[in-house]
């Protein structure tokens, strides 16, 4: 009996246990199980009602092209993908207008190999770009007069008259042209060739050149033509009188060099001469009706070995051997930048910090001590270039032992490279350089200090802006280089290019943004229009036409389309302003950065726009931010909801054949610290890669498409 009731015990608790521990799973279980039970997201697309619709996702190259979890999360989910910032200018084009597409080609033949295209974003965009490269291109040219005799009579020429100098014009024209040389009030030879395609054609000769003890000669000079020509240098008195030269230092040796709006420099030596002197002939009657300016001033033939005429006085004032100068007061910290950071973005610069504006402007200064001390009576020229991260007062002087000084004007200084000339006679020795800062709070950049004595001739540094007709062209050129090197490149891979990006101001919907008067430009900005005008987008949608494949989809894309509808509006405009000036848009492209309590009348209302367009229609990066770390249910409900919205209004109003596809760029939720929508959980994914509500939802919104 005492076993058997054992026994019975037993049983008893076992089913005592079964009962006790059977209980519901929680909801929330239940309901990732569900969102779990999905297939892949490009599974629910109904291939046979849309048949070139593009699932789309965005991702960074590096973390696609490292092949972990979202290689595979882009492969298993979406047909296409999107590079977030790998594909675009400020990526690709290095310091010297080179494309670095290392990365790029890995990305594109990885995306291949899985099955997915990819979309290309973008061409033509205000930000991301290697702005610095870009504004190098429209800097001021700078140039520095070699430091040694030059063995050319200029003087008729300087003097208003072409005595000694011989030319033919082959039915064009010779002559000298006041204001029409480097910089202001400066002259040049103005040439016009004819209709004849021969180079002698149209020629001008120089007087005949000593070569006296000289081995070799450089000659050295500015040219530049009113549209695209083509040029060359002969000579008389060489061993061989036509030979191939490295004209514009490109590293390779031509018969021939072009010219352009801007001024060309021709650098190139001479030698093995046969008599006691020569003769330069400058031939540019090669192309028919250009019109060529020769800058006089600045037309140079020296023995680069010969003995200097001057000497800068400031030794390293390019701060390239990294030595800073001393200095004093108020906490000052000077050093030296690092490369780059000199004017024109090249090379290093002084540094100089002043904590604040003291009490005199001599109480904060730099100080560079001379080999020899300058003598009194003397004229002294001083040239440099400075800005600053504030705006302010600067003070140059020379200075004795005794702080007696002759001081030049005062400098304002501004946030902008500016080049400063400036000349003062010394009434005693002087046997330091100083700069006092006292006025000025914050950092000043200083960059090519050159102080020389007036009565010694040649070394002169000659500043030349850019004219807003030749920045023009020059921007014009950079786009093109951009687009036919980029798109030529990727051609077997990207069959679709974003080819303008955000081009609609948001303040004046109907206008183009602008970087014009704008205070607080970032380093990567660089607005096209603003030199190439209305027509930037017309130029940028040519040139992709005319590199990339014959049927690319290209597409134009902008932001807040759903939120500011008269913005729409006026990005359509401006697609059927491109099209009335010759150029094809494909398709319009929609951001749709949105949040769970956008307006979705006004998008239903943008869609309907949009398709009233006839165009192809594309989302291009949605995602809908909830605005906290930590969502609730309901929000996580409201953003599930507002992705189904935003695929039901797609196939609402944008007909099938009118349907390019939709790109999440919120694949996965942002960190609190990402650069992109921090903290704000607005991905399909959180930052598990476990999936949201959302997935579910937009799921069943791609399913009844």
């Amino acid at each position: 009996m005492r076993v058997i009731f054992i026994g019975a015990l037993v049983v008893s608790c076992a089913n005592d246990d079964d009962a006790r521990f059977m209980v519901d799973k929680p909801q929330s279980v239940v309901q990732q199980e569900e969102i779990d039970a999905y297939d892949a997201l490009r599974t629910y697309v109904p291939r046979e009602s849309n048949p070139g619709f593009k699932l789309g996702g965005a991702v960074s190259m590096s973390d696609y092209r490292g092949k972990g979890v979202m290689y595979r999360l882009l492969n298993n989910n979406f047909d296409e993908m999107t590079a977030g910032y790998g594909m675009k200018h400020g990526a690709v084009v290095k310091s010297d207008g080179t494309l670095d597409l290392d990365n790029v080609n890995e990305f594109l033949t990885s995306g291949s190999e899985s099955g997915l295209t990819v979309y290309g974003h973008t061409l033509c965009w205000h930000s991301n770009q290697n702005a610095g490269y870009l504004n190098n291109l429209l800097a001021p040219l700078v140039l520095n007069a070699p430091p040694f005799a030059n063995a050319l009579d200029l003087s008729s020429l300087q003097g208003g008259s072409l005595d000694g100098w011989e030319y033919t014009t082959g039915g064009g024209d010779v002559q000298l042209m006041a204001d029409g040389g480097m910089g202001e009030g400066k002259n040049a030879v103005k040439l016009v060739s004819g209709n004849s395609a021969e180079g002698t054609a149209l020629r001008l000769s120089t007087p005949g050149i000593s070569v006296g003890e000289a081995q070799e000669y450089e000659v050295l000079c500015y040219i530049k033509s009113d549209r695209p020509g083509e040029g060359s240098f002969t000579f008389e008195g060489l061993a061989e009188n036509a030979p191939l030269k490295d004209w514009t230092g490109t590293g390779e040796a031509s018969e021939t060099f072009v010219t352009g709006v801007s001024w060309t420099e021709i650098r190139f030596r001479v030698s093995e001469f046969t008599s006691d002197t020569f003769q330069l002939h400058l031939n540019l009657g090669y192309e028919a009706g250009v019109t060529y300016y020769l800058d006089i001033d600045n037309f140079y033939v020296y023995d680069p070995q010969g003995e200097p005429v001057v000497n800068n006085l400031i030794a390293n004032g390019d701060f390239e051997a990294g030595q800073p100068w001393g200095g004093w007061g108020n906490n000052v910290v000077i050093g030296i930048t690092e490369d780059g950071q000199g004017i024109n973005s090249q090379g290093k610069a002084l540094s100089v910090y002043n904590p604040s504006v003291t009490g005199g402007f001599w109480e904060v200064q730099t100080s560079y001590t001379f080999a020899e001390p300058l003598q009194s009576g003397e004229t002294y020229n001083l040239s440099f270039w400075v800005k600053g991260d504030a705006e302010g007062v600067i003070r140059p002087e020379l200075q004795s032992p005794d702080y007696s000084s002759n001081g030049f004007p005062s400098v304002s200084v501004t946030k902008e490279w500016e080049h400063v000339e400036l000349s003062v006679t010394a009434t005693a020795d002087r046997t330091r350089f100083i700069i006092s800062y006292g006025e000025f709070a914050g950092t000043v950049f200083i960059d090519d200090v050159q102080l020389s004595n007036a009565s010694v001739s040649g070394g002169s540094t000659t500043v030349v802006e850019k004219t807003p007709e030749e920045k023009t062209a020059i921007t014009h050129a950079a786009l093109e280089d951009w687009i036919s090197r980029m798109v030529t490149n990727c051609a077997p891979y990207v069959k679709a290019w974003d080819v303008v990006n955000e081009p609609m101001d948001d303040g004046s919907p109907y206008e183009l943004k602008s970087g014009i008067g704008k205070s607080d430009m970032k380093d990567d900005e660089f607005y096209w229009q603003d030199y190439l005008g209305q027509d930037y987008a017309v130029s940028a949608f040519k040139m992709a036409r005319a590199y990339g494949n014959e049927n690319d989809l290209l597409f134009i894309n902008d932001y807040n389309l759903g939120y500011n509808l008269d913005k729409c509006k006026g990005l359509i405009a401006y697609v059927n302003y491109i099209e009335e000036q010759g150029a094809l848009v494909d398709g319009i492209a929609t951001q749709m950065h949105i949040t769970i309590n956008s307006d979705k009348e006004k998008i239903a209302t943008m869609f309907e726009l949009l398709a009233a367009t006839g165009k192809i229609i594309k989302v291009s990066e949605l995602d809908v931010a909830v605005k906290t770390s930590n969502p609730t249910e309901e929000q996580l409900k409201a953003q599930a909801d507002m992705y189904r919205y935003v695929v039901d209004m797609y196939e609402q109003y944008i007909p099938a054949d009118q349907r390019y596809g939709i790109t999440v760029w919120g694949v996965t939720d942002s960190a609190d610290n990402a650069s992109w929508l921090p903290g704000d959980r607005q991905g399909l994914w959180n930052l598990d890669y476990t999936r949201k509500p959302a997935y579910a939802s937009f799921a069943d919104g791609l399913q009844g498409l």
